[in-house]
């Protein structure tokens, strides 16, 4: 795997440098290709979400561009500093939630940049307990504090907010958007829902056997909001590309 080593940064003129570029990316599995030349690029600060059905080779591609997966054909360039952030929070239940943020950085566990990252997600008075104490959104936050106390350039996320009930998850996804911001690194979303995707990103990229079959740029304005008929629209095409019929209702008769 290629590997970017320097920082992508906006030339201040509205366009960016790329941050991920992959060209021709096969994975197979056995005599499958679950990826099959697939080419894409990721700007430096853009929110990319990539959506499409079970088996379409979403997952497989962000475990590729995380380094969890190197059996490939192709060329993959990604910048050397990225995190992760997987469905479960994979914390590890001997250490102290704020041990669990820093585990596998170099060197001793520097306590203060882990509270750091964990008031970032609020979760600065959770920093001493057992992760089995947390609720299922604190957990998700703080594997969101393991990611940001890496400083990375490119935040993988896949299906981070699937496990959690419709309330948390719609303040995590607050939350990531927040951070996003305010930290400007690029990201990769993988998600099955169709309103996340639009509610958080840039640009919906559509996988299918294995290649990226529809893209939607997403040009509404943040804070967005699914009332809203450009929103609407969109959710319908994505839904169409998925293989789902939308109809809108019909009025009831007078």
């Amino acid at each position: 795997m290629a590997t970017d080593l320097h920082r992508g940064v906006s030339n201040g003129a509205g366009a960016a440098a790329s941050v991920v570029s992959v060209r021709g990316l096969t994975r197979r599995f056995g005599d499958r290709a679950v990826i099959d030349h697939l080419d894409f690029e990721i700007a430096a600060g853009e929110f990319v979400a990539l959506i499409g059905a079970s088996g379409c080779g979403k997952s497989t591609l962000l475990r590729v561009l995380a380094d969890l997966d190197s059996d490939i054909e192709g060329e993959v360039v990604v910048p050397t500093r990225r995190a992760v952030a997987f469905q479960e929070p994979r914390l590890v239940p001997w250490k102290p939630v704020w041990k669990n943020v820093v585990l596998g950085l170099p060197g001793q566990p520097d306590r203060a940049r882990a509270n750091l990252a964990l008031d970032e997600v609020g979760l600065g008075h959770r920093a001493d307990v057992w992760p089995k104490v947390l609720s299922g959104g604190e957990a998700q936050r703080a594997s969101l504090a393991r990611a940001l106390v890496r400083d990375p350039d490119l935040l993988l996320l896949d299906e981070p907010f699937g496990s959690l009930d419709a309330l948390t998850r719609i303040n995590a996804q607050a939350l990531v958007a927040e951070l996003w911001r305010r930290h400007g690194y690029a990201v990769l979303l993988v998600t099955h829902d169709v309103e996340e995707a639009l509610l958080l990103a840039d640009r919906v990229l559509m996988m299918r056997a294995g290649v990226i079959a529809h893209q939607l740029t997403v040009d509404l304005p943040r804070p967005r909001d699914v009332g809203q008929p450009d929103f609407a629209a969109m959710r319908r095409r994505l839904l169409a590309w998925l293989g789902v019929d939308v109809r809108e209702p019909t009025a009831d008769p007078a």
